[in-house]
């Protein structure tokens, strides 16, 4: 049980052997800590034995004080009210049941036998901070499985990644235990696009069963660990996995599948997708790295080379589009590649996304067996095909969400800074800009739910054919609202979003991912282009009239 403090006992704690601070009503002690303090020990003993929640919510955010609070919190002051842990639902707002107008009769509006219960509030209730069904609208999408999932994500996220952020992100690593951890939670398996594999994986997500599994349990997990606001995070647990083992599942040899796949799935090995090519990136169809069949039939010969291959630094097994046929599309395989000699990997140093190991990587003279085809010879197109629409739909997914955290921490940020007298969301040029940011956000989300809705209705070829055109006007949406997002939260935050760390740091890191989103999974100009193409040809077999 905590301890309680009067105001009059902290003020005794103020020299430097005993060194104590007060941080919205919660009591801290500092003695030791001032010496790892990045500020210096003076800004500490300043504010000993008094509340300093003032100077420090200037100067840090959540996840710093989340991360000092199990090592140096020692009690609360008295009378500080107990924490909230379930708000109280919202209360209904009667409807009328007849409006009048000054002429004419009444007009009767009618009435719902029976109102639906939203889902509890969530969060800090932020509007627009969160999606509106976590804010006590209604949604016909979820329901309390989702948000049983959402709190254990949310707290495992808060607990175990975000305190670390900024340290992983220097460092350019994220330890390997974390990505473990997803594996042992379950959240690996139900990643994927199918589902939830149980077959493959021998750990189950404690709040969701594997049958109740959906795909908008899957947006609800990639959705959480997005609010870290670190492209490079994200990338490290589910990037090179998200798309790499799909094709596999879907189209490669089952014994292949049966020894491969529950090692990924569990975080104990790793593997990526290889088909960017230092000169075949949106043109999927001239790449260049060949497979040649050995004389007896029974092996692959791979020589060529891969690029901005994420995950790549670390994968166990590589998921490879080569050429095992004549030019174009037409000629394309895709194998699996197992690490071993003759696969040579570099880690790139890129603009960000930093800790996602993006890799160069070298095939010469790499033997595979033919069992290790996925999909049929020279039939590989289909399968990377396939593979695009949950590709884009993750990092569309991702880069919404990136730009909410952008607006949230904006929104908190101008109601902390005051300028020339007064808040800065007082500025109604900066109230233009939160209104813009969270307009884009909204109206993403809101189309992306939709074809969520719709690829769980469809079956996987009709969502393949009618939702790609979509899927990937959708994909240019989402990073023109996230760059967008970037550069307003910039402007709002000044220097602190241009500088690493501190209160900025979310803001600086993700202005630095836009292009990491903008460019991968096909850039906004083939997308655009696609999405009309795409989608011309698909009403036209529905009967267009033009």
């Amino acid at each position: 049980m905590s301890k309680s403090f009067k105001a009059s006992e902290v003020a005794e704690h103020k020299k430097p052997d005993s060194l104590w601070i007060i941080i919205d009503e919660d009591v801290y002690d500092v003695t030791k800590f001032v010496d790892e303090h990045p500020g210096g020990k003076k800004i500490l003993q300043r504010v000993g034995g008094k509340d300093a929640s003032k100077q420090f919510w200037k100067y840090h955010n959540q996840s710093i004080l989340n991360k000092y609070k199990t090592p140096l919190l020692i009690g609360s002051l008295e009378g500080k009210a107990p924490s909230i842990n379930k708000p109280e639902p919202p209360q209904k707002i009667p409807e009328p049941a007849v409006a009048t107008t000054n002429q004419g009769p009444a007009i009767p509006i009618p009435a719902e036998t029976e109102l639906k219960e939203s889902l509890e509030p969530f969060g800090d209730l932020i509007p627009f901070g969160d999606p509106a069904w976590y804010q006590g609208y209604h949604s016909p999408y979820y329901n309390e499985s989702h948000v049983a999932l959402r709190k254990e994500v949310r707290e495992w996220v808060e607990e175990k990644c975000e305190p670390y952020l900024n340290e992983w992100e220097k460092a350019k690593f994220v330890p390997p235990e974390v990505y473990k951890e997803m594996g042992t939670r379950g959240y690996l398996a139900g990643l994927l696009g199918l589902g939830y594999p149980a077959q493959y994986s021998k750990y189950r997500v404690q709040s969701v069963s594997p049958e109740k599994w959906d795909l908008f349990h899957e947006f609800v997990v990639t959705d959480e660990i997005c609010r870290t606001g670190s492209g490079g995070f994200v990338w490290n647990m589910i990037g090179g996995y998200g798309i790499g083992l799909p094709p596999l599942l879907k189209f490669g040899n089952k014994d292949v599948v049966k020894r491969v796949a529950p090692d990924i799935i569990h975080g104990d090995k790793r593997i990526c997708l290889c088909i960017t090519e230092p000169d075949a990136g949106s043109d999927v169809a001239n790449l260049t790295c060949e497979a040649k069949k050995t004389e007896d039939g029974k092996h692959f010969i791979v020589n060529g080379e891969k690029k901005w291959i994420t995950n790549g630094i670390w994968a166990d097994y590589f998921t490879v589009a080569v050429r095992t046929g004549g030019p174009g599309m037409g000629g394309v395989s895709v194998l699996l590649i197992e690490r071993g000699e003759g696969v040579t990997t570099r880690e790139m140093d890129c603009q960000g996304v930093h800790g996602s190991g993006t890799t160069y990587i070298t095939f010469e003279d790499v033997k595979v067996p033919v069992e290790n085809l996925i999909g049929k010879e020279n039939a590989g197109f289909k399968v990377i095909m396939t593979n695009f629409n949950h590709e884009r739909l993750g990092i569309i997914i991702q880069c919404n969400r990136f730009s909410r955290v952008l607006y949230e921490e904006s929104m908190k940020y101008a109601n902390r800074r005051r300028t020339f007298g007064k808040k800065l969301v007082e500025h109604p040029v900066i109230r233009m800009k939160l209104a813009h940011m969270a307009r884009q956000i909204e109206a993403t989300h809101n189309w992306l739910e939709n074809i969520i809705y719709q690829c769980s209705a469809m079956g996987e070829t009709e969502a393949m054919l009618k939702l790609g055109g979509a899927i990937a006007g959708l994909k240019a949406q989402a990073t023109v609202t996230f760059e967008f997002c970037a550069r307003e939260a910039v402007q709002i935050f000044g220097g602190i979003g241009y500088t690493k760390g501190g209160q900025g740091a979310k803001v600086e890191r993700l202005y630095r991912d836009v292009r990491g989103y903008a460019i991968p999974g096909g850039s906004e100009e083939i997308m655009l282009d696609l999405s009309i193409r795409q989608s011309l040809k698909v009403h036209q077999a529905l009967g267009m009239k033009l």
